[in-house]
């Protein structure tokens, strides 16, 4: 499987093969080649069907039956390719020639990536297009960068400080200890502390511990699994328990919930009944949902086991098997490649749930998880010894 996106001819052409046959794209208009003029690109695909967007010019080629997945689990190359004959034949138009020009603000599935020498993999032969000290976002926050006999200087909105205008001025002498987060509150001309996991107070100041996780909404732990590399993941298991008085929320995601093709497996709340999606692969997310009366949210425990047998499903809540359901008796996809990330309650600051999960759930988690246990672990997860945030301790009272 391959996507490509070139320049022939004058011409931008996008290519992808998702296993079956190869689609090519191509504008309408050519790409003048005087160098004095940025060209917006969108490209991609819906499935099997892709589009191409050059200056707001758009070509769209519609689905046909086939496959609708991308399966192309390499590094993501930008110019050119360290060989020229690892590209595939089919992705280029005659001799692979690499890129000559000036590229920026490349975002791939909403997310933008950093072509600087500290965020990329590699490179070679690649100079600096915009000539100047300035750049391309060296000032942030809408600010105004100034080309200097020093180097540059930027001029600030006046909320905003620090050399290149990252800080709010509301943060600027904020009491938050080392490891928290100042968020500016501009109505309110002030800031609150958003806690690093292990802390607690008004400043974060105050070291907590605790074995039970109190999650308040814009809250999210998220565990790296030390043993994924030695995991069967065509047998996987997760186990926990909980309480909440909530109807909505996202209790568990085993994935990384990256973008669209990631493998995963959640466990979360829907109109008060508990609601468990399994993806092992081309987006085949399956709900399966307890649609008995739902007593999850009455602020008791619950205790809730999800156990994947290669495409079979079994969901026992409080003990009792509530779902057994074979979501793929064809056994196309078999593993669960979560890549060794589970989320509790959320996602990092900024990714909303919602989004994230692509509608399946829409609020973070408000409740307390203890006891988690993955696969045949004999020890739960030590929630203490993973990342987060605004994350409290739920080990006394309510």
């Amino acid at each position: 499987d391959f996507l490509s996106i070139s320049l022939v001819s004058g011409f931008i052409q996008l290519r992808y093969n998702l296993g079956d046959k190869t689609i090519i794209l191509q504008t309408l208009q050519k790409v003048l080649a005087n160098g004095n003029r940025w060209h917006s690109l969108r490209a991609g695909r819906v499935g099997n069907e892709g589009y191409l967007d050059l200056d707001g010019m758009n070509i769209t080629q519609k689905a046909s039956p086939g496959m609708n997945a991308l399966d192309a689990h390499t590094d993501f190359f930008v110019g050119g390719v360290s060989s020229l004959n690892l590209v595939n034949p089919i992705a280029i138009e005659n001799e692979p020639t690499g890129f000559t020009g000036c590229i920026r603000e490349i975002v791939i599935n909403d997310r933008e990536l950093e072509l600087t020498v500290t965020h990329s993999k590699d490179g070679a032969n690649v100079g600096d297009c915009d000539g100047t000290a300035c750049g391309y976002r060296v000032c942030k926050n809408n600010s105004t960068c100034q080309v200097a006999k020093s180097g540059f200087y930027c001029s600030c909105p006046p909320e905003w400080t620090g050399s290149m205008c990252e800080e709010s001025i509301y943060c600027s002498h904020s009491k938050c200890g080392p490891q928290a987060l100042c968020i500016p509150q501009p109505t309110a001309f002030s800031y609150t502390c958003m806690c690093a996991l292990g802390w607690s107070g008004k400043y974060c100041n105050s070291k907590i511990h605790f074995f039970i996780a109190k999650l308040v909404g814009n809250s999210y732990i998220k565990y790296t699994d030390p043993y994924y590399a030695k995991r069967d993941l065509q047998h996987s298991r997760i186990s926990l328990n909980f309480t909440t008085n909530q109807t909505e929320g996202l209790i568990v995601w085993m994935g990384k919930g990256e973008d669209e093709d990631n493998d995963f497996l959640a466990i979360g709340l829907t109109n008060g009944t508990l609601k468990v999606v399994v993806n092992l692969g081309e987006r085949i997310s399956v709900p399966l949902i307890h649609t008995k009366y739902s007593t999850c949210c009455d602020g008791r425990w619950h205790f809730v086991t999800v156990i994947q047998n290669q495409t079979c499903i079994k969901v026992y809540l409080d003990e009792e098997l509530i779902v057994f359901e074979d979501i793929d008796p064809n056994r196309k996809y078999t593993a669960l490649n979560y890549g060794g990330i589970c989320y509790l309650g959320g996602f990092e600051i900024g990714r909303k749930v919602s989004t994230v999960t692509m509608g399946l759930f829409q609020k973070e988690f408000i409740g307390k998880i203890k006891d988690v246990v993955l696969f045949q672990d004999s020890r739960k997860i030590q929630l203490m010894k993973a990342e987060g945030y605004n994350v409290y301790s739920g080990n006394y009272g309510k």
